[in-house]
């Protein structure tokens, strides 16, 4: 090899190393900024999950207060029909006797309430925690490389019909 040779091989051995490490170092800058990023919206969706935990706790409580009120208003409601129809207990043969009259109460305030199927109703995302179905990201990507790969090969037919 000539000297001119050999001065070109090391200008370029020069040159690959020099852009290799150059690379390495913004590459592993662009990691570094990856890594930081993903833990950052970690801490954030572990946020928005208490959040919503916080939220959920909320809602339960106001659900528990609402079924003590519901069921003392039962109660109430069958204590009074229960004092009402008193006065029909051992009065001859055929009077209903008192846990008749109390049945009989209890049946007709407690379907009258309704307040569990309201509770049920107002679930919100009672199933899965995702919120449904839906294409997901790998589903998106096989579809679209399919798509591709179709138009490809009937671009290729295309192209071999042609000539």
């Amino acid at each position: 090899m000539t000297r001119r040779g050999k001065v070109a091989v090391a200008v370029a051995g020069v040159a690959i190393i020099g852009g290799g490490t150059i690379w390495f170092q913004v590459h592993s800058a662009a990691v570094a900024k990856d890594e930081k990023e993903a833990a950052a919206l970690q801490i954030q969706m572990k946020k928005l999950e208490l959040e919503e935990m916080r939220i959920r706790n909320e809602q339960a409580s106001t659900d528990k207060k609402a079924a003590a009120a519901s069921a003392d208003r039962i109660q109430a409601a069958v204590d009074k029909c229960v004092k009402d129809s008193s006065g029909q207990l051992g009065k001859g043969y055929g009077a209903p006797s008192r846990s008749s009259v109390v049945a009989d109460c209890k049946q007709q305030y407690e379907a009258a309430d309704g307040f569990g199927m309201e509770a049920a109703g107002s679930t919100w995302n009672a199933g899965d925690g995702e919120g449904g179905g839906g294409i997901n990201s790998p589903t998106l990507l096989g579809l679209v490389a399919g798509g591709g790969l179709a138009v490809a090969l009937f671009a290729r037919k295309g192209k071999k019909a042609e000539a």
